[in-house]
């Protein structure tokens, strides 16, 4: 059963029947059988979840163009042409802001799905540590914005596949890169999807739904912000995987910034601006789902603007903080050390290990360009071990802290 399409509008009518050109959700009922043993439920549990279930119908998009209201086409050009200016000025930089952004970025987008960690417990997950789940799922995010901009120039659904398979790597490699073939719902109960918030697509429709996102997003007649924001909301609403949806839904807004030619060096910290109001990001998907294209598009270029302050902010701070380390080295010009300190922006916590893979050295004298560092308080030693000992840059440390915190902090109205 299904119901509840939208229709067409056309051009040159106003804004408010210009919504209609965007197609809303349609619903479907389905019979719904449950997997879990009914001794493990309550009665009142086994009873809410009797009977059919109704899922989206997610209607395609493919060759359909947005009509927006003139103040958030405005808004979705400036932002766009600053993260092109952002882009250029970091991108000109001998510096380690690429990786920064990149880490920045995953973080950001990963404390949306409520998986927070701090910057060195991030360091220490890329140096292997599985002491904190959360921490290593968020370098497992790292791994799939790295993906998605490998992979910009040839967006398709293997493309997307492989930015999950990135992400799910580490902790359930089992359900990454493969399209869901359960029904999923948010919200609710695990008992069944009665009484969730939103059941997106039954999984039989999405390996067509995405090919039909992937061609809207392929296409070169749609603004690129806007174009992403779109195509992220209709990824969000399809829901193709079991898990890790939000951060490869994010991680494909990158993807596409880079394979139209809007970033070309960096990533633009987008999810460090939508962390400002969470609220209305998601407010926005559900506009999305009702047929209005536009809050998610004026929340993209909002967010935009605001990390682009903050990513700016974080490499002001840096440039700071390595100017600094220059009059406390009392070394020789042609030191190793000195592109140790060049490498601990961007890697903030080190052990001899990667000293020696990153400087090209012998293990032996990895400790000999870390102890100047050290001497100088740039370094500091924190396990109190004889062997497989490691170092932190605590600057480096507190200014990424400090984005994250202001990221997070809600913006006044």
């Amino acid at each position: 059963m299904v119901s509840g399409l939208a229709g067409g509008g056309t051009a040159g009518h106003s804004w408010a029947e210009d919504r209609a050109a965007w197609p809303s959700l349609g619903w479907e009922e389905h019979d719904w059988v449950s997997t879990i043993p009914d001794d493990l439920v309550s009665a009142r549990v086994r009873t809410r979840h009797q009977g059919p279930y109704r899922a989206a119908v997610v209607p395609t998009i493919a060759d359909r163009s947005p009509s927006l209201p003139v103040h958030v086409a405005s808004l979705a050009d400036d932002a766009s042409v600053e993260i092109a200016r952002f882009d250029a000025e970091l991108g000109l930089e001998v510096a380690p802001f690429a990786s920064v952004l990149l880490r920045s970025e995953s973080a950001s987008s990963s404390r949306i799905e409520n998986l927070t960690s701090g910057a060195k417990a991030i360091a220490l997950a890329e140096l292997g540590s599985t002491q904190k789940r959360n921490a290593a799922e968020i370098v497992g995010n790292v791994a799939a914005m790295k993906a998605a901009l490998d992979l910009a120039d040839r967006l398709d659904e293997s493309a997307v596949l492989a930015m999950h398979a990135a992400l799910m790597a580490r902790h359930a490699p089992g359900i990454g890169g493969r399209w869901r073939q359960e029904q999923v719902w948010i919200g609710g109960d695990s008992y069944g999807p009665h009484g969730a918030a939103f059941i997106p697509p039954h999984h039989r429709h999405i390996p067509a739904l995405m090919r039909d996102l992937l061609r809207f997003a392929g296409r070169a007649d749609v603004p690129v912000l806007s174009q992403a924001a779109i195509a992220h909301a209709q990824f969000e609403t399809i829901h193709p995987f079991p898990d890790g949806n939000g951060r490869t839904g994010r991680a494909l807004v990158h993807a596409m910034l880079r394979g139209h030619a809007l970033t070309r060096n960096v990533t633009v910290p987008i999810s460090a601006g939508l962390l400002t109001d969470t609220a209305a990001y998601f407010d926005a998907l559900g506009a999305y789902r009702n047929g209005d294209v536009a809050p998610i598009i004026e929340r993209f270029a909002t967010a935009s603007v605001t990390a682009i302050t903050n990513g700016r902010q974080l490499a002001s701070e840096l440039r700071a903080i390595r100017a600094g380390w220059d009059d406390r080295l009392k070394i020789r010009r042609d030191a190793r050390a000195w592109r140790l300190a060049d490498l601990l922006l961007r890697q903030p916590v080190v052990d001899a290990r990667v000293v020696a893979s990153e400087l090209g050295v012998s293990s032996q004298n990895a400790q000999r360009v870390i102890t100047p560092l050290a001497e100088a308080g740039i370094l500091m030693e924190f396990t109190g071990f004889a062997r497989n000992r490691l170092w932190q840059a605590s600057e480096v440390l507190s200014a990424l802290d400090a984005f994250a915190a202001r990221a997070g902090r809600r913006v006044a109205q």
